[in-house]
């Protein structure tokens, strides 16, 4: 290896020293559930663990739909999470959204006038800003914890959608309009992969861009940091923390499209119960500090994706599906230690 390569291997884990580790998580986890799951009866050590059940077709397409599903609204909860806030409504948002959305289609509530799906979700998105917006007036403008900004939300929206739906279940079959273009956006393949694969792909690219190489990534990382500091250098910080909550619920309504066209229905009792938690989980896990002010695109993608890789080894092992919530719950715990105490600086050290 040349001494520009060594230097840039170098200079690439030091820069991502979080990322580094948790990827080495990432691979013990994933061969852990390839050993475990593989096929003892194949002919070979090596061919068991090729035909294991996680390298599946059908289980790698699952998973990857999953990882672009949930990593979707991660990354939304990412970037709160850096300028230092938390949103805790986002799973009640995505039930909220998926019942707009499908009334939107079916035109079945009084209030909801039936649109063709490309409108539909044009209207969804615009809710979605102006919900994301009034979180981010309150916690910045007005200076209410985000935390109880978004435990209102978390009650409220949810029961607005059981208000609406009478919390019946509420489906898209009855649509006014053609949905079958809806349908092949949100539920078809591109190269092979999901289609909530590649959109969460575009979507970490743009984020990657706007927090690591644009102006106003910097202004996050600032604002995180120390925002009283940033305020005093010009940065606008009601506008910077109001985007970031904007986006999040902007990202949550786009995962909601594909979770509920997934599930074909949305019973708003039950749809998106604790993702928020989800979120908080792979963004914590990626690296992003609870302190705010510290994190990367790269770190929530591993973080997600392990995230996803342990509930899919809950179900091929056979545990019981409430273990997975244990496993999140120590994943949660876990990475606020590993944020606390700085294990990351402690094992890059003694790496180096």
């Amino acid at each position: 290896m040349t001494d520009t390569a060594t230097n840039f291997l170098s200079q690439l884990l030091s820069r991502y020293r979080k990322e580094s580790c948790l990827a080495i998580v990432l691979l013990f986890v994933a061969f852990w559930t390839i050993f475990f799951s593989r096929d003892t009866e194949a002919n070979g050590f090596i061919q068991s663990l090729i035909d294991s059940r996680f390298l599946s077709a059908r289980n790698l397409e699952n998973l990857a739909r999953q990882i672009g599903m949930y990593g979707i609204f991660t990354l939304g909860m990412g970037l709160v999470i850096i300028t230092g806030g938390i949103d805790l409504s986002v799973g009640s948002l995505m039930a909220l959204f998926g019942s707009i959305f499908f009334y939107s289609l079916t035109g079945a509530h009084g209030w909801i006038p039936a649109m063709p799906w490309s409108v539909a979700i044009v209207a969804l998105m615009l809710v979605a800003v102006v919900i994301g917006a009034f979180h981010g007036w309150l916690v910045a403008k007005i200076r209410l914890p985000a935390f109880v900004v978004t435990l209102c939300g978390l009650l409220g929206y949810r029961g607005l959608a059981q208000t609406i739906t009478h919390d019946t279940s509420i489906g898209y079959f009855d649509s006014k309009f053609s949905v079958a273009g809806l349908e092949s956006l949100l539920t078809g393949k591109l190269f092979g992969l999901p289609a909530a694969f590649i959109a969460f792909l575009l979507f970490s690219a743009l984020m990657d861009y706007v927090l690591h190489l644009s102006v106003f990534g910097r202004y996050l990382l600032a604002l995180g940091r120390n925002e009283q500091a940033a305020r005093y250098s010009g940065i606008n910080t009601v506008l910077v923390m109001a985007f970031a909550y904007v986006a999040c619920t902007v990202l949550a309504a786009v995962a909601a499209l594909f979770f509920c066209l997934y599930t074909s229905d949305v019973v708003p009792s039950m749809h998106g119960n604790f993702f928020e938690l989800y979120a908080i989980a792979g963004a914590v896990l990626g690296g992003c500090s609870l302190r705010g002010g510290e994190g990367t695109v790269v770190g929530m993608i591993i973080g997600t994706t392990v995230l996803l890789i342990l509930q899919n080894m809950v179900n091929l092992l056979g545990y019981d599906s409430s273990f997975g919530k244990v496993i999140t719950a120590i994943v949660i715990l876990g990475a606020a230690l590993v944020d606390r105490f700085e294990i990351w600086k402690l094992v890059y050290r003694r790496g180096s």
